[in-house]
């Protein structure tokens, strides 16, 4: 079965050309020139993956993403302008799992779909780092791979993408320091340029999240100039 992909912009070049190149890569392509009936579109058909644009008429990317973020945890991934550097920073705060600035290679964007949609698929499977069943249980955390589920003292917590595999690389080895660099990899893969503040961004929000349940959670520890941990006594 086909894997559908939403793309919004209100420039009708780019959904054209992008379309095509989409659909020869076997892929089927919904488009939206505005985020109201992109919103629309996908809450009545739910889709695989979405790109968004920033600036649009009716509805932003910013608001776009942050209403079906309150929705659904779909793979999404951001598209701005190189003069749009805070519009990233935000996207990725309200739950982006990636973004490309323009202009863009189609190329690369195709790449960060495929790698986006197979990080989909991984997340769902069972992973290395669980025993059998796909089921992490750290403490009062619980990962499960094949639900795409995080359970934190009971609680359900909607994770990206993204922020399942961070959390998942971060507590497969609790009190082991993870660089910016190996969260990278374990997140986008080895073959996908992605800044440190982008890491930074998505722990941020992880935190966020947690908080939101828990006020007092402290599990993910930040080590200035080194990176991240999984603290050990949070899995006691």
């Amino acid at each position: 079965m086909k894997q559908t992909i939403a793309l919004v912009d209100d420039d009708r070049n780019i959904l054209t050309s992008v379309s095509m190149t989409l659909e020869q890569e076997g892929y089927q392509v919904r488009t939206y020139t505005d985020g109201e009936s992109a919103l629309q579109g996908i809450i009545a058909r739910p889709v695989d993956l979405a790109v968004l644009d920033v600036k649009m008429p009716r509805m932003d990317g910013m608001e776009l993403l942050q209403r079906l973020r309150a929705r659904t945890s779909l793979p999404v991934i951001f598209l701005t302008s190189k003069d749009e550097e805070v519009d990233e920073v935000m996207g990725l705060r309200l739950g982006a799992d990636d973004y490309i600035t323009k202009p863009f290679s189609q190329r690369l964007l195709l790449e960060r779909i495929r790698a986006l949609l197979r990080r989909n698929e991984t997340s769902r499977a069972e992973g290395s780092g669980a025993p059998p069943g796909g089921v992490m249980a750290r403490g009062e955390l619980v990962l499960d791979d094949t639900k795409h589920q995080c359970l934190w003292k009971g609680s359900d917590i909607q994770l990206t993408v993204t922020e399942f595999l961070l959390v998942k690389a971060l507590a497969t080895r609790p009190g082991m320091v993870k660089s910016r660099d190996q969260l990278i990899d374990a997140a986008y893969g080895e073959n996908i340029y992605v800044d440190d503040r982008t890491i930074d961004s998505h722990i941020k929000r992880v935190r966020k999240k947690f908080r939101a349940i828990d006020d007092e959670f402290n599990a993910i520890e930040t080590l200035y100039g080194i990176g991240y941990r999984y603290k050990e006594e949070a899995t006691a």
